[in-house]
């Protein structure tokens, strides 16, 4: 059923809304998909923060005027499906890699991160980027092990000395 120019302008609006405030994009050629496949999709891409969208390219292209994901407004052809990930970068890679590992038919297009296009290969490395709690707990390992580190030689010095003294017992015992 087609729709009419109020519904048209509305999607507009919501992808943009959504495109304006997202830290990475994916679009992903959807062909062959079943519509149980795509539910399960949707599923997991609701678990995991990531806005998914099947939009007409005339439609996207609207949308993604005057945001960060413009850049892939050139390569829009063919039936697509977007995905924003609105909590940390990796998150709309990781769900779309995991998805097209059990689905061979789901087929990675696009990938812009900070207003630049990836190669769709990339989408390895950007699902690989920690989210924000990891990437907080592993600034605060490297910033905790001199402290760490400092404070076991500092110990080792005192418990040095109690074994060279218990050394200089045991041999005058043994004396």
């Amino acid at each position: 059923m087609p729709l009419n120019l109020k519904q048209k302008k509305a999607i507009v609006a919501e992808v943009n809304d959504v495109a304006s405030s997202a830290l990475s994009a994916i679009a992903a050629e959807y062909r062959g998909l079943t519509v149980e496949e795509m539910t399960l999709l949707r599923r997991e891409a609701r678990n995991s923060g990531v806005y998914l969208r099947v939009v007409r390219n005339t439609l996207a292209k609207r949308a993604l005027e005057d945001t960060d994901f413009a850049c892939m407004q050139e390569g829009m052809t063919g039936p697509l499906l977007l995905a924003f990930s609105q909590e940390d970068p990796g998150s709309a890679a990781r769900v779309i890699k995991d998805f097209a590992k059990e689905h061979k038919l789901l087929e990675v297009k696009l990938v812009s991160i900070g207003g630049k296009m990836l190669a769709p290969g990339d989408i390895d490395a950007l699902a690989k980027m920690p989210t924000y709690d990891q990437a907080i707990s592993m600034l605060m390992a490297v910033m905790k092990a001199p402290v760490e580190k400092l404070t076991r030689t500092l110990n080792e010095v005192p418990g040095k000395l109690v074994r060279t003294v218990a050394a200089i017992k045991d041999a005058k015992e043994a004396a």
